[in-house]
């Protein structure tokens, strides 16, 4: 594999999930990011869109919500095999 002259090994995919507690679907995506054992890959926040009105709003439904540098990824649920491919192919 060639890697682009512009690519830096130190610069992570920025990741967040938008969830809410008692989320059983937020678990099971934070059980299937964990099993993609990519986790050295990217960085991790975790918002919880009850401290948010505008987020609330936006996810009420609709969680979890996981964004890869601030484009959607993934929405309700995650396989391990797709967040692995994505997050390693978001890298070069």
């Amino acid at each position: 594999m060639l890697i682009p002259v512009w690519y830096d090994s130190t610069v992570k995919t920025k990741v967040i999930i938008y969830s809410r507690p008692g989320c059983h679907l937020c678990e099971e995506a934070k059980e299937a990011m964990r099993a993609a054992s990519c986790e050295g890959e990217y960085t991790l926040d975790e918002v919880n869109i009850e401290s948010d009105p505008e987020l609330l709003k936006c996810y009420k439904d609709d969680i979890p919500v996981i964004t890869f540098n601030g484009v959607e990824a993934f929405r309700h649920r995650v396989n391990p095999e797709e967040f692995r491919r994505r997050i390693l192919g978001s890298l070069i």
